[in-house]
């Protein structure tokens, strides 16, 4: 299941760091041990192993970095979520370790229909980097499902999004993107599952955020559907760039009603 995403603007830059706050975060960093490939096995086109963290288990949480704004209540720390699919957790992408396998999957044509992100990993990657190095208002995550990642989830601030220009948004409304990575986990009601698992989580861990939205394509029937059972509604439809856009909203209020 795909939601679809036009590709990211620009975000803002990042602050400055001064040499001094460099220096200071160099002499206390701790090194980084170099990762090591798994012994996953590959295909004809594309290298899928998965490297190692330095976490100990290769996706364990992973903690935003000091300097990063926090618009979204710190998405690392939200924790596991149990699930009838299994125990599942957001974890926030690093480049580094993730972008084969999120490459791969913006390649496969049912997910590249929506996402237009097909292509070499430079292409992924940029898109990736707009979010990490960007100020915080959009947060790229690995959907890790018993300890396999198998989704990529966007969260955002849609009250600091182009959506915003598009549909009325309240201030600290949170919304999501997403795509399910193989599939065999497309139409057995995952998607449902998670998308359930997901907004609780936002609507849990960010008490200020009053509504969860997410827009998918008109087209992605299925998309818009395992919303609908994960209990969102349709508010409207949208001319967005790229796409007519379902907008689906899970309300705080009606979270235990739908």
């Amino acid at each position: 299941m795909t939601t679809g995403v036009p590709p990211a603007c620009p975000a803002p830059a990042a602050p400055a760091v001064s040499a001094a706050a460099t220096r200071a975060a160099a002499d206390t960093a701790a090194p980084v041990t170099p990762a090591a490939p798994s012994a996953a096995g590959t295909d004809d086109t594309l290298d899928l192993r998965l490297p190692a963290g330095p976490y100990g288990t290769p996706y364990g949480p992973v903690p935003e970095p000091a300097a990063r704004p926090d618009l979204l209540d710190t998405v690392a720390d939200w924790g596991p979520a149990t699930t009838a699919a299994g125990v599942f957790r957001l974890v926030p992408v690093r480049i580094e370790r993730d972008l084969r396998l999120i490459t791969a999957w913006m390649n496969d044509p049912a997910v590249a229909a929506f996402w237009h992100l097909a292509g070499p990993a430079e292409t992924t990657a940029a898109h990736l980097r707009a979010q990490v190095d960007g100020d915080g208002r959009s947060v790229p995550c690995l959907g890790v499902l018993s300890g396999v990642p198998m989704s990529y989830w966007e969260v955002y601030r849609a009250d600091l999004d182009p959506l915003a220009r598009y549909h009325p948004v309240r201030p600290h409304d949170t919304g999501l993107h997403l795509l399910i990575g193989a599939a065999a986990d497309r139409g057995r009601g995952v998607g449902t599952v998670l998308l359930r698992a997901v907004s609780d989580l936002v609507l849990d861990r960010r008490p200020t955020c009053g509504r969860v939205i997410a827009e998918p394509d008109i087209r992605n029937v299925p998309s818009v559907a395992a919303f609908l059972r994960a209990g969102f509604r349709l508010a409207a439809e949208a001319e967005l760039p790229g796409k007519r856009a379902a907008v689906v909203v899970r309300d705080r209020a009606l979270r235990h009603a739908l």
